[in-house]
């Protein structure tokens, strides 16, 4: 196979640069009809026939000979066997990246709070853990168990009662590292189905699969198509796009590595955007020469080649100013400032899910084992997401407790404003409680 890239050359000084951006930036997660239908119509059969239909349609859909439920169910002692068959390295690996995402979500831990006001009103927020989360792997060509380690120790963080796990096995194949990493960090139960079906099977519960409050993880467009619909029933992480990556470059960072960070991305799928932008027009040449000689070299070369020819660009900016400003104006879901002081340029960023900081911090290091959560904002939704951390498996209750003068005080103000609102039955109930008013 011949491959060729021919990437596209954007310059922000053209008059037509935005029409060009955003028609670069345009993607959207298509469910067509079939795909719509065939997912509700997979949801309904899951509640309504359980572990049989989960059954089913593993068998169908994934080639696994199951007689029952309990071929589906993978037990604890099953995660640890999994550490004996990984080697080493790979076990070392695996816990250093663990530990390090323990850390940093650590910090993320809120704790409830109350103050007392000079009357004796307490106000205040009590935080709580969700009872139980559902996370999804998927399976198959896909390994990965970093995204074990970045769903599920937050969650066990935050002190979710219990953390379950589905991931599909297609024709009985199990990943030992993808169980490894579930044993690592904390999951409490595995249920080898995939799909919509697991979807299903996590947000209405079966006779085996318990019902969750929150699913997260990533899947297919079925999995994605599933998630839309059963959101409301419980959470959702988010309905994530492909990949992305936006390198801000100086110019002074050797090209090779700067090729190398956006075939980082490009590699995951046809679909994933990589994008480099840099005020150095001659910088910009030498990273287009870079990628023509490194493309040959890459194991995943022919995706990398679809990616980079259908969605990724050079970008020409006048200055490292306007890099940022078309910086915030993609709001990737990663973000390297490839810079010689990229602390100078931070506070003006605005929207991005990852930010990389200098030249020796790639993006792949923030996938696997930085500690920062890699489960981030796609399509541009950094300008109003967040990367999946604690507080996704925390929720917060207000606390509210009137003292007798409180109580009055506070009663006339919301009176006022319940008469307002034409809520009398609202306004009697705060009047009620008006120390003058009693009786009344």
């Amino acid at each position: 196979m011949t491959l060729s890239t021919a990437i596209a050359r954007l310059n922000a000084a053209d008059p037509d640069f935005a029409r060009h951006l955003d028609h670069l930036l345009s993607w959207e997660s298509v469910s067509d009809d079939a795909v719509n239908q065939r997912v509700l119509d997979i949801i309904k059969a899951v509640r309504e026939r359980g572990d049989a239909a989960l059954v089913e349609f593993t068998q169908r859909f994934d080639g696994v000979q199951a007689s029952s439920i309990a071929d589906l169910i993978l037990d604890r002692e099953r995660l640890e066997l999994a550490l004996t068959r990984i080697t080493p390295a790979q076990r070392e690996a695996l816990e250093t990246a663990a530990n390090r995402v323990r850390s940093y979500h650590e910090r993320q831990k809120q704790d409830s709070w109350q103050y007392t006001e000079a009357d004796g009103t307490v106000l205040g927020q009590k935080v709580t853990p969700l009872d139980r989360a559902g996370l999804y792997v998927p399976g198959g060509k896909a390994s990965y168990p970093s995204s074990v380690l970045m769903n599920a120790i937050p969650a066990k963080v935050a002190g979710v009662g219990e953390v379950v796990m589905v991931v599909p096995t297609p024709r009985g194949e199990l990943n030992e590292l993808v169980l490894a990493a579930a044993c690592i960090a904390g999951v409490d139960r595995v249920f080898t189905v995939g799909g919509a079906q697991a979807v299903a099977a996590l947000a209405y519960g079966t006779e085996s699969v318990p019902q969750v409050d929150k699913i997260v993880g990533p899947g297919n467009i079925y999995v994605a198509t599933a998630k839309r619909h059963v959101f409301g029933q419980v959470g959702i992480d988010m309905i994530a796009g492909p990949s992305e990556i936006l390198v801000v470059c100086d110019g002074q960072t050797d090209p090779d590595w700067i090729a190398m960070d956006l075939f980082s991305q490009a590699e995951h799928d046809e679909d994933a955007q990589a994008i480099l932008v840099s005020p150095d027009a001659d910088f910009l040449d030498r990273v287009a020469a870079s990628i023509e000689k490194l493309l040959p070299t890459m194991e995943r070369a022919d995706i990398i080649e679809k990616s980079i020819n259908g969605r990724g660009a050079l970008i020409q900016v006048r200055d490292m100013q306007q890099a940022i400003e078309v910086a915030n104006r993609i709001a990737p879901e990663h973000l390297e400032l490839s810079v010689a002081d990229p602390q100078a340029w931070l506070g003006q960023i605005r929207h991005a899910g990852a930010i990389f900081m200098g030249r020796h911090t790639s993006e792949a290091l923030g996938d696997y084992c930085a500690g920062p959560n890699h489960v981030l904002p796609t399509s541009g939704t950094a300008r109003f997401s967040s990367p999946l951390g604690v507080y996704d498996f925390q929720k917060r209750s207000s606390i509210i407790f009137c003292s007798e003068q409180g109580a009055s005080q506070l009663g006339h103000t919301a009176s006022v404003l319940a008469r307002g609102e034409s809520l009398t039955a609202h306004a009697r109930s705060a009047e009620f409680r008006i120390l003058d008013n009693k009786g009344n």
